[in-house]
């Protein structure tokens, strides 16, 4: 077996995806466990599956609620698989559906659960930066300068780039306005009924430059879930399957340096996260009809674009425009479901649900090309990582 035989590529479908209402932080009425059991039965009943057939379940981000307590809850008969993604945020959650998808490939699974859920009202704000008495790591160096919420570190790798790179405002503005203007057609976002236009986004308080406040996600809580099964029982199930094409997870040499000192310091940390996923899925960026990529700070959706080879970092500011970010017909319709911003910040797992609608074509602003979709988690930390969905003409 060589290198080209070990891959995802078509061994996996999706057959089920589910969650449930998405609240502002604090605001869920339902305890974090219980808002994860909601969005697996959610998806079971979208796939018109017997939850007790499910034998693993994959997440990310140190979620809460864990594997073998779940499949107690859900009466499951046997618990096969059980596998978490390191690393804060966001960056795994294309990564907990790339390690679902190897523990079916590798026979260790057969019908395996992706989830991510939230209660912040629970268990405090995710990320906060009160109340902390000891520090490790890249903290350490920030934190005594007064760096110390996600935007202010991550700012500084935006503002390189668009100075290295001649990107303006608005470029990163153009990000915040699809995100809304998609998440009015969807009546699951939070941000429905509160549309954001160009002066609107312009008059906003900076947060840390060259962040406005619609640059920054969303804090919120709930969860969502989805269902994978081998590709021979793809077609088992009520919905047409959404094949795994390709995932990728990982980050280049010395990301992770502290403090900041990467050696590539402009980046969003898919310089070889990229070409892995492209290389499974034997396509390349211009076979990809949509794209849902993870918002911490729009900033990091325009590099992670560009190391995706969408364009060049000197065309930023060309392409990245409203009209060729919307559906259906922009060039590259960008987070359809409102993403992070607009929609819902379930650390980007509502991302994945939504590439999976628009390959079934059952999006809220649906794509004119949707048969490839492509989802990218959690620029500019590490490890991130991506996925590309298909549909079975894909294969």
């Amino acid at each position: 077996m060589g290198p080209t035989d070990r891959t995802l590529r078509g061994r996996v479908a999706v057959v089920g995806i589910g969650e449930t209402a998405y609240y502002r932080h604090g605001a869920s009425p339902d305890a974090e466990f219980k808002l994860a059991l909601k969005a697996i039965l959610a998806a079971c009943n979208d796939a018109g599956l017997d939850p007790r057939d499910i034998d693993g379940f994959a997440s990310y981000s140190d979620d809460r609620s864990d594997a073998s307590r779940l499949a107690a809850a859900l009466g499951t008969r046997r618990l096969r698989a059980a596998t978490m993604q390191w690393g804060g945020g966001g960056g795994g959650c294309c990564a907990a559906v790339a390690n679902a998808a190897a523990s079916i490939v590798a026979g260790l699974a057969d019908c395996v659960v992706v989830f991510r859920s939230l209660a912040q009202g629970q268990y405090g704000r995710f990320g906060q930066t009160t109340g902390i008495d000891t520090i490790s790591g890249e903290k350490a160096y920030l934190m005594p300068y007064g760096v110390l919420a996600p935007p202010q570190r991550f700012a500084m790798r935006v503002r390189r780039f668009m100075y290295e790179h001649g990107v303006r405002q608005e470029a990163l503005r153009a990000i915040a306005l699809a995100s809304y203007h998609h998440a009015q057609a969807n009546l699951r976002a939070v941000m429905h009924g509160k549309p954001l236009d160009p002066a609107k986004y312009d008059a906003s308080r900076w947060i840390a430059e060259p962040f406005h406040l619609y640059d920054c996600c969303m804090e919120n809580d709930g969860a969502a879930a989805l269902v994978l099964v081998p590709e021979e029982r793809a077609n088992e199930f009520r919905h047409k399957p959404v094949y795994v094409l390709g995932a990728a997870v990982g980050s280049g040499y010395r990301t992770g340096a502290a403090p900041h000192n990467s050696p590539l310091y402009a980046s969003a940390s898919f310089e070889t996260v990229a070409s892995d996923l492209y290389r499974m899925a034997s396509l390349g960026p211009s076979d990809v009809g949509v794209v849902q990529s993870y918002e911490n700070f729009t900033g990091g959706v325009v590099m992670a674009l560009a190391e995706h080879g969408f364009f060049k970092p000197e065309e930023a500011n060309d392409f990245l425009t409203l009209e060729n970010l919307i559906a259906p017909s922009g060039r590259l319709p960008l987070n359809t479901s409102g993403g992070n911003l607009a929609e819902c910040y379930m650390h980007g797992f509502e991302l994945v649900l939504e590439a999976v609608r628009q390959v079934r074509g059952a999006s809220s602003n649906q794509a004119a090309r949707s048969d490839v979709a492509m989802v990218i988690g959690g620029p500019m930390v590490t490890p991130v990582s991506n996925l590309l969905l298909g549909s079975g003409g894909t294969l």
